[in-house]
């Protein structure tokens, strides 16, 4: 098995970044391209538009980084143009918090809204060096000892095939991939090894794809349709060092058709770099 990419590539100089660009129309309205690349079944991935839309908040914001950003997904997004329009609501010492929404047009021409955002930044940078927690990193096998996509035995397809793996670069816990060969565990766990696939550094824009980008705890359920999130709230607690990152989700409550996924994320250096809580249908 190939060793994993080192993930220190400079922040700027990634796909993240690229397909993340922004063109300023006016005051708080910037074009984007929604890129084919982030997709999965078709719509556009909600970790990724998390990230577009996080980065047209830093633009506005007189502050860098998420601390709390809250999506609600109104209707699937599909590739192509899109307009977003942000709106700071508050700027105080310390934090700002803004608003953002996510618009494309119909084939009729009519302008419906995705995505709708509500998040507060802050400097990541200027927040004191204490941490007091009684939370441990995930405790997952070497990488190694784990498998992603391109590990599937020859002439075995791959559980998930989408646009999106290629983005990324993952290794999933096998206590977490019965799902994939019929035998699901019914722990509702997902636990994994992420950087993105070109190596470009972790920073507060990728742990927003982090938080959503494996696959889905509801597989481990038995659940065998995608799992569209409803709402998803992220909390980013730290800048991540250099280096693969550590996700582990878990589903406890499946009821109703809807489940509720909670990720954390820690960095190289088993530091708690981000947490989130969704809100998520399952199509059983």
């Amino acid at each position: 098995m190939a060793a994993p990419p080192a993930f220190d590539r400079p922040v700027g100089d990634g796909e993240l970044d690229r397909d993340t660009a922004l063109v300023p129309r006016g005051p708080g309205v910037y074009d984007a391209e929604l890129s084919a690349g982030w997709t999965i079944l078709g719509p556009v991935h909600g970790g990724y538009l998390l990230a577009l839309l996080g980065r047209a908040l830093a633009d506005t914001l007189p502050y860098p980084h998420p601390f709390t950003i809250t999506a609600h997904y109104l209707t699937a997004s599909r590739p192509g143009p899109a307009v977003i329009r942000t709106e700071t609501a508050r700027s105080g010492r310390t934090l700002a918090t803004g608003t953002a929404s996510l618009f494309q047009l119909e084939d009729d021409g009519t302008e419906v809204e995705r995505v709708r955002v509500l998040a507060s930044y802050g400097d990541l940078e200027t927040l004191p060096d204490d941490v007091r927690t009684t939370a441990k990193p995930p405790a997952i096998p070497p990488v190694e000892g784990c498998f992603g996509a391109e590990d599937a035995p020859e002439g075995l397809p791959s559980p998930i095939t989408a646009p999106l793996t290629d983005r990324l670069w993952m290794k999933l816990d096998p206590a977490t991939l019965g799902w994939a060969i019929g035998a699901p565990s019914g722990k509702g766990e997902m636990r994994a090894w992420f950087g993105l696939a070109d190596g470009r550094a972790p920073d507060p824009l990728a742990l927003l794809v982090a938080v959503d980008a494996l696959p889905p705890t509801g597989f481990e359920l038995g659940v065998k349709g995608w799992v569209p999130t409803v709402e998803l709230t992220a909390h980013i607690r730290a800048l991540p060092a250099p280096g693969p990152l550590r996700v582990a989700i878990t589903t406890r409550n499946l009821a109703g058709g809807f489940l509720e996924e909670d990720a954390e994320v820690w960095d190289s250096t088993d530091r708690l770099v981000a947490q989130s809580r969704q809100l998520a249908r399952a199509r059983v």
